[in-house]
């Protein structure tokens, strides 16, 4: 294949029964734009076939350039490989549910000719979503602006097109508690946005319940802000301050002959667990930023592979990673001990 001109990056979670019409629309697109593409799709640990089908595609499709790890890592691991393997001068980023469709992918590479060098794609609407999705994701995005000193834009994911030179800087972005849409703006350049509609999902159900909605809404307020700190601070201060402003108040209940308002246990246990409380609430934080810390300490690789393409992109990190056996396009993986 001749020099990639264009990478589309996806990750795939158990999503085979997105995956034929997702390569279908991808193909008629990029066919009609003109341009040498390549599909990388990376396999995060499914257990429905689509590994299988990513393997049939790849054997019919140079194209297609699937990244298969040994376990699930996790959507943004999973699309941090899919950068790491992209050779494109331009990669696109989006998710294997169609509900980023492949149609907008001329829009965001109009812009980028135009030399803006990171192009998001901005949601006007939302089709098939909850009442409750929506406002959660509207007080995240709020919550992420007043908190934090990236200016990430509303209403926007991870679908976006970045300029190689971007990519290359992400690629040497290895923390392992990624939030990549934040990263993304983090880094600079020339940045624009494309306004498209959201569809509903093509099939199957979404992949990202509550419990990773929140892990994920946690992960960038750590790795953006340090208010969680603050805000145990905050509370450090203002239970010292009620204790100062009690004193006075004893005194003078005590000179008016009212100490008895304060007789028998209940105000100190109401006390003590307010206290404890707080403290406990600050060791938590505390905490947290101590084992993510620990946790990049340790140097494991941010993921490791099965099976991949047997030529990476040149701004990619080295991997220290041996290849057991050679597949056609594809080689077999069994660790990877890259030290970040």
């Amino acid at each position: 294949m001749s020099a990639v001109t264009l990478s589309i990056v996806t990750p795939i979670y158990n999503e085979a029964q997105n995956i034929p019409e997702l390569y279908r629309r991808v193909k008629a697109v990029m066919q009609s734009l003109g341009d040498a593409w390549e599909l990388v799709m990376v396999d995060d640990g499914s257990t429905d076939g689509s590994t299988d089908l990513l393997r049939q595609l790849a054997a019919q499709d140079e194209h297609v350039r699937p990244v298969i790890f040994a376990r699930n890592f996790g959507h943004q691991l999973a699309v941090t490989a899919g950068l790491d393997y992209a050779r494109g001068q331009a990669v696109v980023i989006m998710d294997a549910d169609l509900q980023d469709p492949p149609e907008v992918i001329p829009a965001l590479v109009a812009r980028w000719r135009e030399g803006y060098e990171v192009v998001y794609a901005v949601r006007s609407r939302r089709q098939g979503e909850t009442a409750f999705k929506l406002l959660t994701a509207s007080l995240f995005y709020r919550l992420i602006a007043r908190i934090t000193d990236v200016r990430i834009p509303m209403d926007t994911g991870d679908f976006r097109l970045m300029d190689r030179k971007v990519v290359r800087v992400l690629n040497q972005m290895r923390e392992r508690h990624r939030f990549l849409r934040g990263m993304s703006v983090w880094v600079g350049f020339k940045q624009t946005g494309v306004e498209y509609e959201r569809a509903a999902r093509f099939a199957g159900e979404t992949k990202y319940p509550f419990r990773k909605m929140f892990k994920f809404a946690w992960d960038a307020v750590t790795s953006f802000s340090f208010l969680p700190l603050q805000v145990a601070t905050y509370l450090g201060f203002f239970s010292a301050g009620l204790s100062i402003l009690a004193i006075p108040v004893v005194v003078i209940m005590r000179i008016t002959g009212s100490q008895e308002a304060f007789a028998g246990q209940a105000t100190t246990l109401i006390a003590v667990l307010f206290l404890g409380g707080v403290q406990l609430i600050s060791l938590g934080i505390l905490g947290e930023y101590v084992g993510r810390l620990y946790d990049e300490a340790r140097g494991r690789p941010l993921y490791v592979v099965r099976e991949a393409p047997s030529d990476r992109a040149p701004s990619a990190p080295e991997n220290e990673q041996t290849p057991l056996t050679e597949q056609p396009g594809l080689r077999n993986r069994e660790t990877e001990t890259r030290s970040n």
